[in-house]
């Protein structure tokens, strides 16, 4: 099911202000929460947590040495012992200097203490490509996060789910890694003003529905895969699955059941990916359905090219989605 804005009082936001929105009234509403990253008292290096310094002073948001490890380290730390840390990591590729925190350390603490010990640590991870930031900047790294177990993985494509979710990830008391496209930070659209306002962690939104095709789409692929369906002679159902893991492989099937047809766009690396995975726990739940090859869109398997020629070719748009819908026809 679909956490919706339907019955709410909205206003327009983008995802960069629905961000700040959130970690600021969850600032304000518990004391334990506190940020802390690289250049944060500067609002981070994009500018969602501008102004929160200013406001809530060093002991609540808070620079740290340029160290993914430490950052995330003491995050662990400060988790374990019963606060609730908010920490950037300003470029999801070095997620891999402190793979062993996120993987071992975190994600293994609460099954490895019997239950006894939480982690309810968020950790803000900014992906993607299209600024021309080259191989180490430019990464979508999401599926290497999703694997681990005791690990929850988020990525929303539309301002309200990225308010609603970042409260529910901050609410946590599971580790959750919170991932930001850098490109779409400036895309509109209806947030909920109510500081209630929350999205579940594993529930899809249907964002367009549609009779002839599914297609599920993550992130700033959101938006270009509602751009294909409007070029496209056939009726698109387009879903964001928000939740990487857990995954709502409900929404997705019943979606399939009704279409026949199933394309996957996100802006991950084709092989041994988010593709994958969905495309399995859907064809494992509704096998029956499906009336044509299932098509992906995403990533061929090379890192980003600083060229910028070259990054346009490799990076998934608009247009390699509606192709993609065509061809399950």
């Amino acid at each position: 099911m679909s956490a919706t804005t339907a019955d709410r009082e909205t206003e327009t936001a983008s995802i960069r202000e629905a961000l700040r929105t959130a970690l600021r009234e969850e600032l304000l509403a518990d004391d334990d929460v506190f940020i802390m990253g690289q250049d944060e008292e500067d609002g981070g290096s994009f500018e969602v947590t501008a102004g929160l310094h200013d406001e809530f002073g060093f002991d609540r948001v808070r620079n740290t040495p340029i160290s993914e490890a430490a950052q995330v380290g003491a995050g662990v730390g400060a988790a374990a012992t019963g606060m609730r840390p908010v920490v950037n990591l300003s470029f999801a590729d070095f997620v891999g200097v402190c793979f062993d925190q996120v993987m071992n350390q975190a994600g293994k603490t609460r099954y490895m203490f019997g239950g006894a010990s939480e982690v309810p640590l968020t950790i803000r991870a900014i992906e993607g490509a299209g600024l021309n930031a080259a191989a180490q900047h430019s990464g979508t790294v999401h599926t290497l996060v999703a694997h681990l177990p005791g690990v929850k993985a988020v990525a929303p494509g539309t301002p309200a789910a990225a308010k609603g979710l970042m409260k529910s990830a901050v609410r946590s008391d599971d580790p959750v890694v919170f991932f930001e496209n850098k490109t779409i930070y400036e895309r509109h659209g209806p947030v909920p003003v109510d500081d209630d306002f929350t999205v579940p962690i594993g529930e899809a939104s249907v964002e367009q529905e549609g009779e002839d095709v599914t297609v599920v789409a993550t992130q700033r692929l959101l938006g270009e895969s509602l751009a294909a369906a409007r070029d496209v002679d056939a009726s698109v159902e387009v879903i964001d699955p928000r939740s990487l893991y857990p995954l709502d492989t409900d929404t997705l099937a019943a979606s399939l059941r009704k279409t026949g047809r199933l394309v996957v766009a996100d802006e991950s690396p084709l092989s041994y990916g988010l593709h994958a995975e969905i495309v399995t726990r859907v064809v494992e739940d509704a096998f029956w359905s499906v009336d044509a090859p299932v098509q992906r869109v995403g990533v061929p398997d090379t890192p980003i090219p600083f060229s910028p020629s070259q990054e346009d070719e490799v990076v998934p748009d608009a247009d390699d989605v509606r192709r993609a819908i065509e061809r399950t026809f």
